[in-house]
C-alpha cells in the first residue's frame, strides 16, 4: 500500500520542524542586528555634541580667545596625561578614586535598600524613621567630613562612609516610594496565594520597583562620584580628587581639565554599564 501524499511522513515532519528553527534563529539574527545597529546608530548621535564641543575648545585656544592659563588648548590636556602615565601615576589615581566610588556605591546602596524596604513596607517604621532620615538627607555633604575625621580617622575608611551616605539616600528614596505606591490589589491577591513576609517582598513588591529601583542606582552611582571629591579632600594622596586640588594648588589647569574629563567619561562609563544591567533586570522582572 502506498503512502497517502496528503498526510506528512516523520521524514517531512522532522525536515519542516528543522526549517521552523531555522527561520526562528535567521529571525532572531536579523533582530539582534537592526538592534545592534540601532544602538550603534544612538552611540554615534550622542558623540556628536563632545565632538562640536572639543572643536569649539581647540578653535578659542587656538585663536588666542583664552589664555593658556585660563583654558588650556586639548593638546596641552593631552600632554599633562601623558606625562602622568609615564610617571606611572594616571593609572593609579583612576585606580583608587574607582575602587573608593565602587565600594562606597555598593555599601551604600545595600544600606538604602533595607531601609527603603524597612520604611516602605513598615507603618510604624516609616512614621518614627521618615522625618529623622529626611533631615539627613538635608546635611550638604561637606558637613560629614569633619564628623568622619574625628570618628574614624585619617583613611580609607572615612572616605568610603563619606560615599556611601551620597549613595544611600537615593536608593532609600526611590524604594521607599516605590513600594509605598506598590498595586494593594497585587499584594492582596500574593497574599491569597500565601505568599507573606520575605517571600512576598522577593517575589512580588520588589520585581514591582525594579524600573524605579534602578533610576535610584543610577542617582547614587552620580551621587558617589560627586561625594568622591568631597571624599578625596580628607587628606587624601592619590586618587582624582587629590589630583584637582593638587593641580589646583599648583596651578596646573591642564590638570585639572584632565581630572575633571576622566570624572566625566568613568562616570559616564560606569552609568551605562549600570544600564546594561537595568535592561536585562526589566526584561527577566518587571
Amino acid at each position: 500500500m502506498s503512502a497517502d501524499p496528503a498526510i506528512p511522513t516523520s521524514k517531512q515532519g522532522a525536515e519542516a520542524g528543522g526549517s521552523a528553527v531555522a527561520r526562528a534563529r535567521a529571525l532572531r539574527t536579523a533582530s539582534r542586528s537592526r538592534t545592534a545597529r540601532r544602538r550603534g546608530g544612538i552611540v554615534l548621535l550622542g558623540l556628536i555634541v563632545p565632538a562640536l564641543i572639543l572643536l569649539a575648545w581647540h578653535l578659542s585656544t587656538a585663536s588666542g580667545f583664552f589664555r593658556p592659563s585660563q583654558l588650556p588648548s586639548p593638546a596641552s590636556v593631552l600632554a599633562a596625561a601623558v606625562d602622568l602615565i609615564e610617571r606611572g601615576q594616571l593609572a593609579t589615581h583612576v585606580l583608587i578614586s574607582t575602587q573608593r566610588v565602587v565600594l562606597g556605591f555598593l555599601i551604600g546602596s545595600a544600606l538604602g535598600v533595607l531601609a527603603g524596604a524597612l520604611l516602605g513596607l513598615s507603618r510604624i517604621a516609616d512614621v518614627l524613621l521618615t522625618p529623622t532620615v529626611g533631615a539627613l538627607r538635608a546635611v550638604p555633604s561637606l558637613a560629614w567630613v569633619p564628623l568622619l575625621v574625628l570618628w574614624i580617622g585619617i583613611n580609607e575608611d572615612s572616605k568610603v562612609t563619606l560615599i556611601s551616605i551620597g549613595a544611600f539616600f537615593p536608593v532609600f528614596t526611590t524604594l521607599y516610594l516605590g513600594l509605598r505606591h506598590v498595586d494593594r490589589n497585587l499584594v492582596e491577591a500574593a497574599r491569597a496565594f500565601g505568599l507573606g513576609g520575605i517571600r512576598l517582598l522577593t517575589t512580588v513588591q520588589l520585581p514591582a520597583v525594579v524600573p524605579a529601583l534602578f533610576s535610584g542606582l543610577r542617582l547614587a552611582l552620580a551621587q558617589s562620584w560627586l561625594f568622591l571629591v568631597a571624599a578625596e579632600l580628607i587628606a587624601s594622596s592619590m586618587g582624582l580628587g587629590f589630583l584637582l586640588t593638587d593641580s589646583q594648588q599648583n596651578g596646573r589647569v591642564d590638570r585639572i581639565i584632565l581630572a575633571i574629563i576622566l570624572l566625566a567619561v568613568i562616570g559616564k562609563t560606569t552609568d551605562a554599564l549600570l544600564g546594561i544591567a537595568e535592561r536585562r533586570a526589566v526584561r527577566r522582572w518587571a
